[in-house]
Order: structure tokens, then sequence, then C-alpha cells
């Protein structure tokens, strides 16, 4: 992990930054699972704290990103679906990928903690979900109200509060 993780970082913040210039050239609703957000401020940070980044690699990994992110605009709307580490712990059982059973629980505590700071900073417009009840993947109620928020947020004529 320390030989790659920097040229795997690499690799995952030039996918996303495609992305993100193929979202800008079109007229079209995207919705993108992950951001290249994620990638710098969460994923990238984690390694370099464990370790498994060097101090060099970590800042031209920075300096990179924040270039790129000059020249594109903020999503209209950045959906931040929050989940304590025992629901995060019960959809990784329910999605039953092998190469997440191994997750550690200190690991995922450790996202959990630089998610909530970097979405305290978030600059762009935001809209919060409470993912340990609201369960819009399970219940079409659920999906309806995101639903809902979403349009009221992009398109609705007075902005809707978190």
């Amino acid at each position: 992990m320390e030989r790659w993780s920097f040229n795997l970082q690499i690799y995952f913040l030039n996918r996303r930054f495609k992305d993100v210039v193929e979202i800008s050239k079109t007229n079209e609703v995207i919705v993108q699972d992950r951001t290249i957000f994620e990638d710098a401020r969460i994923f990238a940070p984690n390694l370099h704290d464990q370790g498994l980044m060097s101090d060099r690699d970590f800042n031209n990994y920075n300096d990179l990103f924040e270039l790129m992110i000059s020249l594109v605009k903020l999503p209209d709307l950045m959906i931040y679906i929050r989940s304590s580490v025992s629901t995060l712990v019960e959809q990784i059982q329910k999605r039953g990928r092998d190469y997440e059973q191994t997750m550690r629980l200190d690991y995922l505590q450790g996202l959990e903690r630089r998610y909530e700071k970097w979405i305290e900073t978030y600059p762009g417009q935001l809209m919060i979900i409470d993912g340990d009840n609201c369960k819009f993947g399970d219940r079409p109620e659920d999906f309806a109200q995101v639903t809902k928020r979403i349009d009221g947020l992009l398109y609705g004529l007075f902005p809707m509060v978190q």
C-alpha cells in the first residue's frame, strides 16, 4: 500500500477530474456517486495520516487537486448521506462484497470523522440526508421525500433548509 497509494490516488483524481470536465460539457442532469472532493479531502489524507503516503507525494497530490478544482465549478448540489458506523457496517454486510468484509472499525471511524470535518466547510449548496433513518433505497416514501428535497433545492422558488 505504501508503494502504490500515491499512484492509485492520482489515478482516481485523474478519473474524477475527467468526469467533472465531461459533466461540465453537458446540460443533462448528472448524478455522481463519488466526487473528486472525497478523494482529495477524505481518502488521500487518510492514507497520508496512516503513513501510507509520503509528505512529498501528499503535497504534490494536493497541489494538483487545487489546480484541477480551480478549473471547474462546484456541483449544483452536493448530497451527503450521513450514516453512523453501525449503519455503514450493516450496508457493507448487506452488499456482501468480499473485499469490503475485512474493513476495520477504526478505519471506518476515521473516514466518518474526515467526512464530518470536510462537510462542515463545504462551500457549495449542500443537502444532508440522515442515512440511519431515511432508507430511500428500500422505502418508496423516503425516496419520494429525498427527490422532493432535491427538486426544491435545485428548481424551487425558495431554497429549502437542510
